[in-house]
């Protein structure tokens, strides 16, 4: 089969197009940005693109599938190449499933904790040799592609984002999957560039629930009322199975899970990857993996990339980063946060990177967010604001939205390194959360 990807670089399709190739596939690709990791594992596997651009003489009438990418945009001269020639085009999502449509799919949704319970999920039935296919949205230990299709496996787990398909395909993603075994973690408002209102957003997964397949099954978090209602509001005939926070203890700085089979250690920690860890563990059992068996694996388990992830320093200093862009996420990891680390004095940064975060409406989500720390630092490029042609916002209005008048809040990256640099790391304990790199702060330092 030939296929070509019109923005071969992102995140999550560069790893598609590696696992193609690896299926046996003929690839091509172009995008006009290409950055690490994503370069470097196009050029091993010798599907980088020569040059960075569009070019629509690459579109030719043998191609058996285009794939097209967010980053694209629809007068893309490739994209209006292969339109022009009557190809098919599949979003990302569209030709996951046109993968899988004989396997049972497994697909993992919610506003937050997906990555994290996809990751529990695919890192015990890799402890336990049971081999499936796969797609997931953050590197794991031990997985060399996020992304594994074959034509033998039986299922297919799916990390289901709500975000758009693609440039011309305004569903959410994980409309496009119709899965047997689904999970639902929460509901909390994001992407609000998209979803103008919580409405919009909720109806999603209402979505969501009612494309699950006629005697499927839907694992849920009893303890979100969101998604309860969603779950209790469906007409479609699925089985439901609730799944709220285990039991369990913070041991000498150890997290011990209780459970009948005696305490179990983990090395995670956070009441919110405990709920993860409990709809792993339901996913696990519909896929015929015991409890017992769970345990001994989820024991080694480490967390998913950038998900309260340890640095290691080049000081003895305790640092941890997180992917928090979200008002839910950033609660719960400043909950698991200070939880873990009562004694210490606690520091949190965090950046508002995304169009949402900086939308002074979707602000309010986060009043009280960082309360609990003992020193709270904001940052935001004025840059960023200019680029996404969004309105000034002032330092004051944060602090109000945030509900914290103890906020130090930075607008300048050189500034906010200058104040980094003036702490002492190895004294207290530091908790980094951004989808950016705070202006090029090298944590590990």
């Amino acid at each position: 089969m030939k296929t070509h990807f019109i923005a071969i670089g992102g995140s999550a399709m560069h790893n598609l197009a590696i696992a193609l190739k690896d299926k046996g596939y003929q690839v091509t690709g172009s995008d006009d940005a290409i950055f690490e990791p994503s370069r470097t594992r196009l050029e091993k596997k010798g599907i980088l693109p020569e040059e960075l651009g569009w070019f629509s003489e690459k579109i030719t009438s043998d191609l058996d599938a285009v794939i097209l990418g967010m980053h694209a945009h629809q007068d893309n001269p490739e994209l209006a190449k292969a339109k022009e020639l009557g190809l098919k085009i599949y979003s990302y999502p569209e030709f996951l499933y046109e993968q899988s449509k004989n396997k049972t799919r497994v697909v993992i949704a919610g506003s937050h904790g997906k990555t994290t319970i996809t990751s529990m999920i695919l890192h015990v039935l890799n402890f336990h040799q049971k081999d499936v296919d796969y797609m997931v949205g953050a590197q794991l230990e031990g997985f060399d592609c996020m992304v594994k299709l074959t034509r033998e496996n039986d299922f297919m787990v799916l990390e289901g984002d709500e975000y758009l398909s693609s440039p011309i395909d305004l569903r959410s993603k994980f409309l496009l999957y119709q899965p047997n075994i689904a999970l639902m973690s929460g509901i909390a408002w994001d992407h609000i560039n998209v979803f103008k209102t919580f409405d919009d957003y909720v109806d999603q997964f209402r979505k969501f629930v009612a494309s699950i397949t006629p005697g499927g099954i839907l694992v849920y978090n009893e303890e979100d009322p969101e998604v309860v209602k969603v779950v209790e509001n469906a007409e479609n005939y699925f089985r439901k199975i609730p799944y709220k926070t285990p039991e369990y203890e913070i041991t000498h700085g150890k997290v011990h899970l209780k459970t009948e089979m005696g305490d179990v250690p983990l090395s995670v920690f956070g009441a919110h990857n405990l709920l993860n860890l409990e709809g792993a563990r339901h996913i696990c059992h519909t896929l015929g993996i015991m409890d017992e068996d769970f345990y001994e694996a989820i024991m080694s388990f480490k967390g998913a990339s950038k998900r309260l992830e340890k640095v290691e320093r080049e000081d003895q200093g305790i640092l941890y980063k997180d992917f928090a862009h979200a008002p839910s996420k950033v609660k719960a990891a400043v909950k698991a946060f200070c939880e873990q680390f009562k004694k210490e004095k606690k520091y949190g940064f965090l950046e508002l990177h995304t169009y949402s975060s900086l939308n002074p409406v979707f602000l309010e989500q986060y009043d009280h967010a960082m309360d609990d720390l003992d020193e709270a630092v904001v940052f935001y490029s004025e840059d960023a604001l200019k680029i996404k042609r969004m309105e000034p916002i002032s330092p004051d209005l944060i602090r109000e939205k945030f509900k914290n008048e103890n906020l130090k809040v930075f607008t300048n990256a050189e500034e906010l390194h200058a104040y980094w640099d003036t702490l002492d790391k190895t004294h207290g304990v530091y908790l980094m959360m951004s989808s950016g790199n705070f202006g090029g702060l090298d944590l590990k330092k």
